[in-house]
């Protein structure tokens, strides 16, 4: 039996209700993620925000940090902006731990929504806190629970690129946040039509995408498919 590779996913914790219990507080993700692991070939873990999350990266293959509630924007510089919300100051202090150390161990890395957000604040970077103001429209975020389909553009030889192709494709967005000032060691592998930044890469690692837009809910699986092949 061929070993799956062990993939961290950070995750939520949210009131909820399920089954018998109203209001629960939850250690969450949407079960999305887990499948595309398992299609992929890679053993999924979930880590949730507590205890010290960053000390079980030594025994992980590869690591995505999933999307979630905006980053404290503290941690650019800056106040909140009225429409900033869902910051929770605990899983910004995990996942930030987390992703310091993977980066540390080189370990093959994949930021989704706010994955991507936390990777460019944590490497000194800035984000647009409401991206309608910028661009004029909310295609990025068309309704409360509900993905908008936009296209993206790779740039030519890079990792998204060789996962999804060179020419435009139609990716689900679900984010009202995205880069403002790129972070020093950040390439922009992928935009939209509107020129907001759909996609990062960290030249100085083995591995380490990072995208806005939710490859979780697509049909394809390629990004994914890099992610546990690189791991391996």
């Amino acid at each position: 039996m061929v070993r799956r590779p062990v993939i961290g996913i950070t995750c939520y914790v949210e009131p909820a209700a399920f089954t018998v219990w109203r209001d629960m507080t939850v250690a969450l993700l949407p079960y999305m993620y887990v499948e595309q692991v398992v299609r992929a070939g890679g053993q999924p873990v979930v880590l949730p925000p507590g205890g010290e999350p960053a000390q079980v990266v030594g025994r992980l293959d590869g690591l995505i940090l999933a999307g979630g509630g905006d980053v404290d924007p503290a941690r650019y510089g800056e106040a909140p902006g009225p429409q900033t919300g869902y910051i929770r100051k605990f899983r910004d202090e995990a996942e930030f731990a987390v992703l310091g150390a993977a980066l540390d161990a080189g370990l093959p890395y994949l930021g989704i929504c706010r994955g991507l957000q936390v990777l460019n604040v944590a490497l000194g970077g800035t984000l647009h806190q409401h991206l309608p103001d910028v661009v004029g429209h909310a295609g990025h975020s068309p309704a409360p629970g509900r993905f908008g389909p936009l296209p993206v553009t790779p740039v030519p030889g890079s990792r998204v690129a060789k996962a999804l192709g060179s020419g435009p494709v139609t990716v689900p967005h679900y984010h009202h946040q995205a880069v403002d000032r790129l972070a020093p060691g950040l390439a922009v592998t992928a935009t939209a039509d509107d020129g907001t930044i759909e996609a990062v890469e960290l030249d100085a690692a083995p591995f380490a995408v990072a995208v806005q837009w939710h490859p979780e809910a697509a049909e394809d699986h390629a990004l994914f498919e890099a992610l546990v092949t690189a791991c391996r």
